[in-house]
């Protein structure tokens, strides 16, 4: 278990990670930070001592300590880690090139994990934030401490019930976006060196948790048909001693996969028979083609141990990071690991939600955003058969707004990545979602970029334009494969 002075310096290395202390800032002084967390100065010392150590921090004479410059290389060297933690570092490089790319002017974004903000009702939104801002004038307003706003809970737990599952408002915690809620139920669960059960290929999100945290990752395939491999995920329990397990039920990142309906109760009793928690990623659960929403695992735990992690990040309202956990019967450990970690979510931000939510537009919102997805997915599927090789392989999931295309084995997808970016193109090349080299010739492609749906009408399209290039960069890598630089 954790002293003060090190939940400390895991929250101060968590703000730095999510650059909310960006290289060169100064962070609070020693007396500030121990005002703020009601600890003495010396535990802060302590801290700041062992992020300047880890190579977070540095202290400068009379001035005060600053983030590190490079300080995920300085870490890495200060640590002397083994060979073996050098994948997770290129994970991390490349995850980082492709989240630059996509955000730093690039025509064709594919590559992004985020969707087209042009799909949200930000107007609808602001109104909200603004209702919000005249009505909270006191700053006692805008102090929400941990689980979070009690009306915003409630209606989280309202849309569980309409869906038939039955979640307590103490059991729901309001989190900084989705990593966080997955981030705080991971942490609760496990100690440095435990074994948690994770998918292949996986969301590059849950890969730098794992390492974050000193977790072993322990590996189940995912078909991007059928799902997470049954078969396997019963083996792996079997043939270790798992801490917990996370797993994405709907529309997974990247595969778009979800797990069959007549195969979620069977995982769900599969794990309690281990007595092993479930993380139940289900932040694309929302946007789903079919008619109605799939039901979470979440519907078929009767003893409390499904952490079910949502977010309003991907059909809502990116920029605001509201997410939140129905923790089951792990709440409370949870809510107490967010008073030192982030000790809060922003309180307009939730209020707002809670306040949109209120004024009855979502569910209409929703169809909207379903129907354009389906639509736009649909339409850059059928151009990507035509345009790429035959035996090119390419999912097609039921929800959500990724691809998951799969190459011939001698391709590496981040030459491919590579050989786009003069063009202005991301993709998400398939070693992001592993640490070994196993899915290197598949990518990752997000179709919620605007426009896509003229696809099938239109003669000409910027978005056509961007798949275009994308054959025409894999034709001349298939031709000339030592064109762009080796890794």
């Amino acid at each position: 278990m954790q002293v003060r002075y090190q939940d400390i310096a895991s929250w101060i290395e968590a703000q730095i990670q999510q650059r909310v202390w960006q290289v060169g800032d100064r962070i609070p002084s020693v007396r500030e930070m121990s005002r703020l967390q009601h600890v003495s100065p010396m535990t802060v010392m302590r801290a700041y001592e062992q992020l300047e150590a880890d190579g977070w921090v540095e202290a400068r004479p009379r001035s005060g300590f600053f983030v590190r410059p490079h300080y995920n290389q300085v870490m890495v060297d200060s640590l002397a880690r083994p060979q073996a933690d050098s994948q997770w570092l290129n994970t991390h490089q490349d995850v980082f090139d492709v989240i630059s790319a996509s955000h730093k002017g690039a025509r064709y974004p594919f590559g992004s994990a985020f969707p087209d903000p042009q799909l949200f009702p930000m107007q609808a939104l602001g109104r909200a934030m603004a209702r919000v801002l005249r009505q909270s004038s006191h700053p006692d307003h805008f102090t929400i401490l941990p689980p979070g706003d009690m009306g915003l809970r409630r209606l989280i737990a309202q849309r569980y019930l309409r869906q038939g599952i039955r979640v307590s408002i103490d059991e729901i915690i309001i989190t900084n976006g989705a990593i966080e809620a997955l981030s705080l139920s991971l942490a609760a669960l496990t100690q440095p060196g435990d074994k948690v059960i994770i998918e292949a290929p996986a969301f590059y999100g849950v890969l730098q948790t794992l390492e974050r945290l000193q977790l072993e990752p322990i590996t189940v395939s995912v078909d991007s048909e059928t799902g997470v491999d049954i078969n396997e995920l019963e083996s792996a329990l079997a043939s270790h001693h798992v801490t917990a397990c996370w797993l994405m039920s709907n529309f997974h990142n990247p595969t778009g996969a979800s797990i069959p309906d007549a195969d979620r109760p069977r995982v769900v009793s599969l794990l309690a028979a281990y007595q092993v928690p479930l993380i139940e990623d289900d932040v694309y659960g929302e946007l789903f083609f079919s008619s109605s929403r799939p039901m979470p695992l979440k519907a078929y735990d009767t003893q409390g141990g499904v952490l079910h992690c949502g977010s309003f990040s991907k059909q809502l309202a990116p920029g605001f990071r509201v997410g939140w956990i129905a923790a089951g019967c792990y709440a409370m450990q949870i809510e107490k690991r967010q008073y030192v970690s982030s000790l809060a979510v922003g309180a307009p931000n939730q209020l707002a939600i809670a306040d949109y939510l209120k004024q009855g537009g979502y569910d209409a919102h929703l169809r909207r955003l379903r129907k354009t997805l389906f639509v736009r997915l649909r339409a850059i599927r059928a151009e990507l058969k035509s345009i790429l090789p035959s035996s090119t392989m390419i999912s097609e999931p039921k929800g959500g707004y990724f691809l998951w295309v799969t190459l011939d084995s001698q391709i590496d997808t981040r030459k491919l990545f590579q050989a786009l970016q003069p063009f202005g193109v991301t993709i998400a090349p398939g070693a992001l979602f592993a640490t070994d080299d196993r899915f290197n010739h598949c990518f990752r492609l997000n179709v919620s970029i605007d426009g896509r749906e003229r696809i099938e009408t239109a003669s000409h399209n910027e978005a056509l334009d961007g798949l275009t290039q994308i054959a025409t960069s894999l034709s001349a890598l298939s031709t000339h494969p030592t064109v762009t630089a080796e890794y």
